[in-house]
């Protein structure tokens, strides 16, 4: 029986890269219990999720693809604290996962990106229905929360900007959630970029990358060897400005995981992007 002064935590997408840090995680934080490993790899059925995440005691928590009767078993044990589901899996199954986690009193944290506007809008609305917690968090680094910071304020003083994100090959979506979330924070100014001075021709579809709201374009780049990294790029008469986030290692997205799954259980709605539980 698990501790019940322990937050009991579902990790979906334990298998992955990022699922296997947010195992070792969660099982080195002081409060928390890891309580199912969930993983619809068939080659990864049963494994002990700590020996596959690489810690040196096996968890006797094993990799399981079923993720329903997982939350219905933390759900019932109403003697712990209320459960939280964190994903890492794919944007095919996200959305599914999010809304089942809700419907029973799960709260969810989501790293996984891809969610179309209409999908996080249901979203919020099943969770305010529900009176629960979620939050959907395109980037759990807090440097990257002090990059977009720096963006806004260079915003006021800059009527040019481009956005460049680079990641592994294996990333299924583009542009990265975390390019979406600061092109859209820089569109919040109130102000339109990147203003024409010629008519512009593409040789090559996609050459200029995509464009987001008030003109700003954004390139996406995927490279093995790569992690995650974004330049916000300012341009001005005489002058650029850059400002680059590099991650050299997953266990840099840790400290923001382990925040939102404490902040998750004090909120009864969705709240998106991490700067707005720091």
């Amino acid at each position: 029986m698990a501790n019940q002064n322990l937050i009991p935590v579902i990790v979906s997408g334990a298998a992955g890269k990022m699922g296997r840090e947010v195992v070792k995680a969660v099982a080195q934080a002081p409060d928390m219990s890891l309580m199912g490993a969930i993983d619809t790899s068939p080659e990864h059925q049963g494994k002990d999720a700590g020996e596959l995440a690489g810690l040196s005691e096996p968890l006797e928590v094993p990799i399981t693809n079923q993720l329903e009767p997982m939350l219905g078993y933390v759900a019932g044990e109403r003697h712990m604290q209320p459960g939280v589901m964190v994903d890492f899996t794919h944007p095919d199954a996200v959305y599914d996962n999010v809304r089942s986690a809700i419907a029973y009193g799960i709260c969810p944290v989501v790293g996984t990106t891809g969610l179309s506007p209409e999908q996080i809008e249901d979203l919020a609305s099943f969770a305010d229905k529900a009176s629960t917690g979620c939050l959907l968090i395109p980037n759990f680094s807090i440097g990257m929360v002090l990059l977009q910071q720096a963006a806004v304020t260079a915003s006021q003083y800059f009527d040019h900007v481009e956005i460049i994100e680079l990641h592994h090959n294996q990333k299924a979506d583009a542009p990265s959630g975390t390019a979406i979330q600061t092109a859209q924070m820089l569109a919040e100014m109130g102000k339109t970029f990147n203003s024409a001075i010629v008519k512009e021709t593409e040789k090559l579809p996609g050459a200029r990358g995509s464009v987001a709201d008030e003109g700003i374009r954004i390139h996406s780049i995927r490279l093995p060897g790569l992690i995650a990294h974004q330049e916000v790029i300012f341009g001005a008469p005489g002058q650029i400005y850059t400002l680059r986030h590099d991650t050299s290692d997953r266990s840099a997205y840790m400290p923001g995981v382990l925040l939102a799954i404490r902040k998750v259980l004090q909120l009864k709605s969705l709240v998106y992007g991490l700067e707005k539980i720091l």
